[in-house]
């Protein structure tokens, strides 16, 4: 229960002091701003991407973090992710599985080899990690937080931009965060899903917002009539990692101008 005797201060849920969060994809796009905000409100980040280079140049940026450089789809390397963050830290609260990919051809073309490659550094690697960060934190007793970086083209159709290997993985990825988040929500862990609709970021750049089409795209079927900035996850992704949200677990929260409402 709440101190009563203390001034009261709705923001103070929030912070993230003496937490440690593992951000996977942190190289670039939304993983890299994830890792910006949650060391920005006290967390120790370890960064994971496959590419070193990037990643150095972002620790410079946070104070203590931990350069992972790790490809998420061989074999044990999620489960080496937090065996080093723990080995690091002594630690591990927050898990934010943001790494991932996607694939733009129609199903009549789309090679099988293509479509598990998605599936797997999109479904199988967040379940992996989430595995190894579930184990350690229960067998601490202590409490943790997953972050499943969806899509909300894990609840609709990609319109007619055929992506079925990538909404796929991403719807797969909600019901996994739906049931990890029941398995485990009398052991101390939660587990939701943060939905972003269309962001500007390295990927959606060449393909979507820096080009006329894509802008009309956007435009045409957002009810807000444009795209995000990825500033605008940052409230929501605060939220989900924080105990401003400790009675939240199994939920998808969707932040895309209003897409998936019409």
């Amino acid at each position: 229960m709440p101190d009563a005797t203390q001034p009261l201060d709705p923001l103070r849920a929030f912070r993230l002091d003496g937490r440690v969060a593992v951000v996977t994809g942190a190289s670039s796009g939304l993983g890299r701003r994830f890792a910006q905000v949650l060391h920005a409100v006290g967390a120790r980040i370890a960064l994971v991407a496959r590419r070193r280079d990037r990643l150095e140049t972002l620790a410079q940026e946070l104070d203590g973090a931990l350069i992972l450089d790790i490809d998420l789809s061989e074999p044990g390397a999620p489960s080496a992710v937090i065996e080093q963050s723990v080995a690091h830290f002594d630690r591990v609260d927050i898990l934010v599985n943001n790494a991932g990919i996607s694939h733009v051809e129609g199903a009549l073309d789309e090679d099988p080899s293509v479509f598990r490659r998605v599936i797997e550094l999109n479904l199988s690697a967040p379940y992996e990690l989430a595995q190894a960060f579930g184990r350690n934190v229960i067998g601490r007793e202590a409490n943790g937080t997953v972050v499943n970086i969806a899509s909300m083209l894990g609840l609709v159709a990609a319109r007619s931009i055929p992506q079925a290997s990538y909404t796929a993985s991403k719807g797969g990825l909600i019901q996994l965060t739906r049931d990890l988040a029941n398995q485990w929500a009398r052991k101390g862990v939660r587990v939701n899903a943060l939905a972003p609709g269309w962001f500007h970021t390295e990927m959606t750049g060449e393909t979507m917002f820096e080009i006329e089409s894509g802008q009309r795209y956007l435009e045409r079927h957002t009810p807000m009539g444009r795209g995000g900035r990825e500033d605008e996850l940052d409230g929501a992704l605060l939220y989900l990692c924080s105990e401003a949200s400790s009675f939240t677990t199994g939920s998808v929260l969707v932040v895309d101008g209003g897409w998936t409402a019409v």
